[in-house]
């Protein structure tokens, strides 16, 4: 390969340098940007706006063009986001991952991913951009809905539920872990921001979920993240992208850059002088592909080679990892697809039930004071529905779905929005719905409140659907918008200062709630938002999150009692942004020290979630009291559904080390599982613990279990304790990095 060809393997071209504006090839672009080859093509169905058919058609004309055209005929990698779903026309929308989070249960979101997967291959897609591993705890960043919530635990066995549906075994689509590392730290809540994490807590809490996926699951990319780490950009790190990823992890995939972060090095950081000193900058860090095309790289690579800023050694090895992806994901056999089959996966009623299954899945019943809900009985004769989510396909999606992605282009697509399905209800149940809108999501008019109250006065119950609408949002902030009736202030870009309710969505619920008729609150958004005052007197709340197209199916499911509600929160739901941070797993000092005015316990913990039944844990049982620092340890309790209604329940597990010899978290989750009981039914969970999960890093900063006294805890949140047990670790050891244990085994049995 000559040392432009080599280059070009590294490089990207997007669909609007490849395409005319009808979706068709531009000849001369094409020639232009691929004649010596290419690295990845760039959402060519996804930023083309083609329909599957076209976009396999024009993916397969372009990867005949290199196969044909180019001296080495060598195919591209074509990728695109694919988040909660196929992020382009006519792709299926999932809920949003702090939706998929809610439901505590990888096997469910594989099976998602697999759907996801079938949709992608399709159109000749043989790599995706998703799953977002960061850990979400500083609630004001616009993107917690990416995320899967707080805790490192959880959101490692999300995201190997996803990689493990989306890659299959080995004949899938490639997923790119994303963003590394410790993106959601930023200062002040903001996206791209710089990060100042010390080491112990960037590798413990912040890098496990990618080591995990990484070590259990072969995710096959990692995507860098923008931020610099203590003065370092991650697209320049090579402590990190390097040393730890390839030398620590042994990862032999590809890193990708996040979509023009080698050109910020410059631009944005400021640590490069030009797009050149950018490109080497990256390449020499670990950075294999640009994208989401060729700014840095390419001809600038190959210039550095020549001038002697480069080792073309580097360059080699960087092109070996970019072929052998293709080569693992067959593309050097053939990369072409049926364009005449590529729309059989889309829109199927296999697909949409499973949309609607995530959704109902996902929704998490925070409170039900009276049992208001599920609302079912022959006294229902008309139910008023209010609020800016009730009636808005769109506010039913997450930034990185297709029709969110762009808020201000019209797509056209189909959901169903919590008004329809209420309405489909009455007719089945034979109330009368009265709809409102009262306001919108954000500005200040209120010309619409009379209007609610109005109808919420003359129904039996009024459902209140509020939230923040969520897109990727690109504009520079300014004061006017405060005016504006639906700005996005959850997504890309979205990251705010206050996590009330945006515009007059909660003055908007107090009128309702002045009417004297019974309130549900249900909480559409991809962020948790402070609802002291709406938890205090409104009598039942449900967290929707953003739950896709088949939202409102789900929502109302869920409502009228035609499913049990089975989620548990993956973050905590702080009282006020001021609480932050507030997730369950601070240090002793952190976590219980006071404000002033305000306790310093969350509004909503962690793992709560509450049912249309009742549970009762038996006692924690534990096969050893003590544990070699090499050994496992199995605890045992039983869990029995003691009402009349089957559902779901997540039997949470945490340790907690009793007198360790550094502050750590009060307490850490281990285990988990979700397990469905009938009425009376009981059965025992058990829990099998390797030591080397309650490992840390010493003072040597060595990865260590230390010996001593510590407490397995069982509950339904992490508030909400039902039984513990203690045990003893006999002895301190190194965990050696080849013998590590990321996750607990879990076994499900029948009690007779």
């Amino acid at each position: 390969m000559t040392l432009e060809e080599k280059a070009a393997q590294l490089g990207s071209a997007n669909a609007n340098k490849l395409l005319d504006n009808d979706g068709e090839l531009d000849e001369d672009a094409v020639r232009e940007q691929l004649s010596t080859g290419i690295g990845h093509l760039t959402r060519i169905g996804g930023e083309g706006g083609l329909s599957p058919s076209e976009a396999a058609e024009r993916t397969n004309e372009l990867q005949t063009y290199l196969q044909e055209e180019t001296r080495l005929g060598i195919p591209a990698v074509p990728h695109e986001e694919c988040l909660s779903g196929y992020m382009g026309p006519e792709g299926m929308t999932f809920p949003q991952m702090i939706g998929m989070a809610s439901t505590w249960s990888p096997d469910l979101l594989e099976t998602v991913t697999d759907t996801i997967r079938d949709q992608l291959a399709a159109i000749g897609t043989t790599h995706a951009l998703s799953p977002v591993l960061d850990v979400a705890r500083d609630l004001r960043w616009g993107r917690v809905e990416e995320t899967f919530g707080e805790d490192p635990y959880l959101v490692a066995a999300m995201a190997c539920g996803y990689v493990d549906g989306l890659q299959g075994d080995g004949d899938g689509v490639t997923a790119t872990l994303k963003h590394f590392a410790g993106h959601s730290a930023g200062e002040g809540g903001k996206n791209r921001s710089s990060v100042n994490l010390g080491r112990r807590e960037l590798r413990e809490t912040h890098m496990f979920p990618f080591e995990a996926a990484i070590r259990t699951a072969d995710a096959e990319s990692v995507m860098n993240a923008y931020h610099d780490i203590d003065g370092v950009p991650c697209a320049s790190d090579e402590w990190l992208l390097t040393d730890v990823l390839r030398g620590e992890w042994g990862f032999d995939g590809t890193v990708v850059s996040d979509y023009y972060s080698v050109e910020f090095l410059r631009s944005e950081h400021g640590v490069a002088a030009d797009e050149r000193e950018a490109g080497v900058a990256a390449l020499e860090a670990g950075v294999d592909v640009e994208l989401p095309y060729t700014d840095c790289y390419g001809e600038h690579l190959v210039d550095a080679v020549e001038a002697g800023e480069l080792a073309e050694e580097t360059l080699d090895e960087a092109v070996r990892r970019v072929l052998s992806a293709k080569a693992r994901n067959g593309l050097l056999d053939d990369p072409t697809v049926d364009p005449d089959a590529a729309s059989e996966p889309f829109g199927t009623d296999e697909a949409r039930e499973l949309t609607t299954r995530a959704a109902r899945e996902s929704m998490t019943l925070l409170k039900n004071d009276d049992e208001l809900l599920p609302l079912i009985g022959e006294e229902t004769d008309a139910v008023a529905v209010v609020g800016p989510k009730a009636d808005d396909a769109q506010e039913l999606m997450g930034d990185y779905a297709y029709p969110a992605h762009y808020p201000e282009e019209e797509v056209e697509f189909e959901a169903t929005t919590p008004l329809d399905a209420v309405r489909e209800r009455s007719d089945e149940y034979g109330f009368e719905v009265l709809h409102e809108r009262g306001c919108t999501t954000t500005g200040p008019e209120t010309d619409e409140f009379d209007a609610a109250a109005d109808a919420a006065a003359t129904a039996d119950v009024a459902l209140a659907f509020v939230g923040a609408r969520s897109a990727v949002d690109f504009s520079d902030s300014d004061k006017e918008r405060i005016n504006k009736p639906s700005v996005a202030t959850s997504g890309e870009g979205c990251d705010v200062v206050d996590l009330g309710l945006p515009g007059v969505q909660r003055d908007l619920v107090e009128r309702v709630h002045e009417t004297g008729t019974p309130v549900v609150v249900v909480v559409v958004s991809g962020k948790p938002h402070s609802l002291e005052w709406i938890a205090r007197e409104v009598p039942a709340v449900v967290q929707a999150w953003l739950p896709g197209e088949r939202g409102g199916d789900g929502i109302a499911d869920v409502l009228f009692g035609e499913h049990n509600p089975g989620g548990h929160l993956p973050v905590s739901i702080p009282r006020t942004v001021g609480q932050l941070p507030v997730h369950y797993n601070r240090k002793p000092n952190t976590a219980n020290e006071e404000y002033v005015y305000t306790e310093s316990a969350p509004l909503y913990p962690f793992g709560h979630g509450l049912s249309y039944t009742d549970f009762e844990y038996g006692d924690l049982s534990l096969s050893t009291d003590e544990l070699p620092p090499a050994g496992t340890i199995t605890a045992n309790v039983t869990v029995e559904n003691t009402g009349d209604t089957a559902g779901d329940d997540v039997v949470q597990l945490y340790a907690s080390a009793e007198n360790p010899d550094q502050a750590r978290p009060v307490q850490e989750l281990v285990g988990f599982e979700r397990v469905s009981l009938e009425p009376g039914e009981a059965k025992r969970v058990s829990f099998e613990v390797d030591a080397s999960q309650l490992a840390y890093h010493d003072r040597d900063f060595d990865l260590t279990v230390e010996e001593g006294p510590y407490e397995f805890r069982v509950g339904h949140s992490a508030a909400d304790i039902a039984a513990t047990a203690a045990f003893e670790v006999a002895g301190t050891k190194e965990v050696p990095r080849t013998s590590r244990t990321y996750f607990t085994e879990t076994d499900v049995a029948n009690v007779e």
